[in-house]
C-alpha cells in the first residue's frame, strides 16, 4: 500500500518536471517508487485499485508513457514480451535487469554495470544499455 512518504517522494520529483502534477501521476510513481521490483501495466492497476486510486486504463498507460519521457520510470521488455516498469531517480537507466524464471519477476541490478559500457572500442557511443538476465531469484532458491 502507498505510503505517505510514497507519495510526497512522488510528489516531489513531479514538481522538478515541466508537466502537470496530476492524481494518476503521483499514484503511479509512488506505486513504482514503493515497488521492490519491475511492475506490470496489470500490476500496477491492481495496487491502484487497492489503494483507492480512481483512473481507467487509458489514462494509466499515458501517466506510464509521460514518466518514461521525463525520466522518472523505466520500462523493461520482459521474457513473456510484458512491458514491465519501475521506478527511476537519478541517474540513467544504464543497470542489468533479472527475470526470475519461477516468480516471474523482474528486478532492476542498481549495482550490476556491464562490463562493456567501460570498453567500447573508439568511435563508439554509448546511448542506451538493455542486459536482460534470466534465472532464479534469491526469495524462489531452494532452501537448504
Amino acid at each position: 500500500m502507498n505510503t505517505p512518504h510514497d507519495e510526497q517522494a512522488a510528489r516531489e520529483l513531479l514538481q522538478q518536471s515541466s508537466g502537470r502534477i496530476t492524481p494518476a501521476r503521483i499514484g503511479v510513481l509512488g506505486i513504482l517508487l514503493e515497488a521492490k521490483a519491475a511492475l506490470s501495466h496489470q500490476e500496477i492497476e491492481q495496487l491502484a485499485t487497492q489503494q483507492g486510486l480512481s483512473f481507467d486504463r487509458v489514462t494509466l498507460y499515458r501517466a506510464l508513457d509521460w514518466l518514461v519521457e521525463q525520466g522518472m520510470a523505466h520500462k523493461i521488455s520482459g521474457a513473456d514480451r510484458t512491458w514491465r516498469y519501475n521506478a527511476q531517480t537519478g541517474t540513467a537507466h544504464q543497470h542489468a535487469h533479472f527475470h526470475c524464471n519461477h516468480c516471474q519477476q523482474v528486478f532492476c541490478l542498481e549495482n550490476l554495470q556491464p562490463a562493456f559500457m567501460l570498453s567500447l572500442p573508439p568511435g563508439y557511443q554509448l546511448e542506451q544499455v538493455e542486459v536482460n538476465l534470466q534465472g532464479t531469484c534469491p526469495a524462489c532458491q531452494p532452501k537448504t
